[in-house]
């Protein structure tokens, strides 16, 4: 099967059952996407799927053939760090970092879908993705000044 992360193709043969975020781990040394629950209930393992926020620990990598797949290490353009990225670190919306990949790419996900969103759309777009630290009002405020940041369609 042919796999297209970060822009990059991978011809590769998983087990059936293997989960995408273990190919994306183990078979291409991308470490950036956690594992923490392996039960879809955290969202440290979020990555993007044609765009769309998903959980790579529920994902089969069977079902990610010939599909664009962009993980944590995927998102910086030319050096720079993406708008979502830059948010995080000037609103300090990371405390020990490990929900950090997972919820800069949901916030990606949602801000594709929403790209301009208010404090409500956002605290409901990124539900899904826990953080142990608590810093959910740091997330929400990173999350709405990338939103200003990120041209539309961008």
């Amino acid at each position: 099967m042919r796999l297209i992360v970060n822009g990059a193709e991978h011809d590769l043969t998983p087990p059936s059952h293997e989960t995408l975020l273990t190919t994306l781990r183990e078979r291409l040394d991308l470490t950036g996407t956690k594992l923490v629950c392996g039960r879809g209930e955290c969202g440290a393992c979020t990555v993007l799927l044609d765009g769309a926020s998903v959980y790579s620990c529920l994902t089969l990598t069977a079902a990610c053939d010939d599909r664009e797949i962009t993980t944590i290490e995927g998102i910086g353009r030319d050096g720079d760090l993406h708008p979502v990225q830059a948010a995080f670190i000037e609103h300090d919306a990371l405390q020990c970092g490990f929900c950090t990949p997972g919820q800069i790419l949901a916030a990606i996900a949602l801000l594709g879908d929403n790209p301009n969103p208010s404090e409500d759309d956002v605290r409901h777009g990124m539900s899904g993705n826990l953080c142990r630290c608590g810093t959910y009002p740091k997330i929400v405020r990173a999350v709405l000044a990338a939103a200003e940041r990120i041209p539309p369609n961008g």
